[in-house]
């Protein structure tokens, strides 16, 4: 397998934002990252689309760089390989068009990781017992600063480092090593009355 280069590609303009927040773009650039080149034919079998379709959606990826033709074949039969390893979307908006393009992203985003999440509940009692007691499931309520839950994403940035280099380099797994999908969620509540906090309550006149 062609490593994919262990970069990261930021998306800020609207329009690439916008094209991103397909389910289907979303698998097909997972995919790429997951297995090495793919062509349009490949990738359709491995997600049930038809190989048009598959074809279609990596050329408008393209456009915005997230992917790329990895050279040799024709037509559908091209192999494409993903750009980069991971994705980084903006965490504050720096215009009206970019924020309703993140927003629609997010929650593209959010749809997935949800059905990612059922299906692994759906079937979580036919796993062997190992893997249902290390899988994770649950939350916790923190009082922090804005500055403390950025320094927390930094400290489990620096834990999850050694393992993501797994995801290129085949030999860099133990035996018996899955694909694990880590969701990690973390945004301020609202408080005892409903509010979100931060947000000024209007007084009634």
């Amino acid at each position: 397998m062609a490593r994919v280069k262990l970069k990261t590609i930021r998306l800020a303009d609207p329009r690439a934002l916008r094209a991103y927040a397909h389910p289907l773009r979303l698998a097909l650039v997972g995919a790429l990252r997951r297995e090495g080149p793919l062509t349009a034919t490949r990738a359709g079998e491995l997600l049930g689309e038809s190989p048009a379709s598959c074809s279609f959606h990596l050329r408008q990826l393209a456009k915005y760089g997230l992917v790329e033709e990895a050279g040799g074949g024709r037509g559908r039969e091209r192999p494409w390989r993903a750009t980069a390893l991971y994705t980084r979307l903006p965490r504050v908006a720096g215009t009206p068009e970019q924020a309703g393009a993140s927003r629609l992203l997010y929650r593209v985003l959010a749809d997935r990781y949800f059905a990612h999440l059922q299906h692994w509940l759906s079937g979580r009692n036919a796993e062997p017992r190992a893997w249902q007691k290390a899988a994770h499931f649950g939350d916790d309520m923190l009082y922090l600063t804005a500055g403390e839950l950025a320094e927390l994403g930094r400290r489990i940035d620096t834990l999850l480092q050694p393992y993501r280099r797994r995801t290129t380099h085949r030999a860099r797994r133990p035996p018996g090593a899955r694909r694990v999908t880590w969701l990690r969620l973390a945004f301020p509540g609202e408080d005892a009355r409903g509010r979100t906090a931060g947000r000024p309550t209007r007084r009634r006149r």
